[in-house]
């Protein structure tokens, strides 16, 4: 088999996986939740087939799991099952917790970027401040007054750009996944991915160019 035949995005792998283990994965529909440590069944069972490399598969497999048709599936009371869709062991109260905030955490993410491409109608805009203007025009004069002391607020950190080979377990960092940066610790480098357990107590993965020092690290 070529290069050219191998499989490289991520919705191609998952229907393959699909095809190839039916009563573990799905496309569309009800998902289940995967046995932990699945990664390591398909790596081992697929580990002749050349049509899926193990890099991309295990992207593959979290793009899978952080889907939101998967999310939803993970609940007390339903059980993980393995690649021939069997029940090895019941999803327990912190990984439905875990998925919840994660489907909320994403579902704002969407909402930030469907709000962003929706951009500002001008002509509302303009009719919006010639109605500001009159109004304040009607007004009469304001008397001088103290203005109240304004409480500064927090200043952003400064960041600044690391390359992925400064990066190590456990050290102190910044991740930019939104409008603002947000501390904490890496718990895992993967190649040119970085697991970082956030001060609120989630943990993601992003890629290392969203990984930023302090200015003062």
């Amino acid at each position: 088999m070529t290069d050219s035949e191998k499989l490289t995005k991520s919705k191609d792998i998952i229907a393959y996986l699909a095809e190839q283990f039916p009563e573990c994965f799905s496309i569309s529909g009800d998902a289940k939740p995967l046995k932990i440590g699945i990664f390591e069944d398909l790596a081992a069972r697929l580990a002749d087939d050349d049509k899926v490399s193990k890099t991309r598969l295990r992207t593959a497999l979290r793009h899978y799991t952080n889907s939101w048709r998967y999310l939803r599936s993970v609940k007390v009371g339903s059980q993980r099952v393995n690649l021939a869709g069997e029940p090895v062991a019941a999803v327990e109260e912190e990984h439905q917790q875990h998925a919840q905030e994660t489907l909320k955490e994403s579902r704002a993410k969407a909402a930030e970027r469907k709000k962003a491409q929706g951009g500002t109608n001008d002509g509302d805009k303009t009719n919006s401040e010639q109605k500001k203007r009159r109004t304040e025009k009607a007004r009469p004069p304001k008397r001088a007054t103290a203005k109240p002391h304004k409480v500064a607020k927090p200043k952003a950190p400064k960041l600044k750009d690391v390359e992925l080979s400064a990066l190590s377990v456990g050290q102190q960092v910044q991740v930019k996944a939104g409008q603002s940066p947000m501390p904490g610790v890496i718990v895992e480098i993967d190649r040119d991915d970085v697991q970082v357990r956030l001060n609120n107590g989630l943990t993601m993965k992003v890629k290392a160019e969203n990984v930023f020092l302090t200015a003062n690290a």
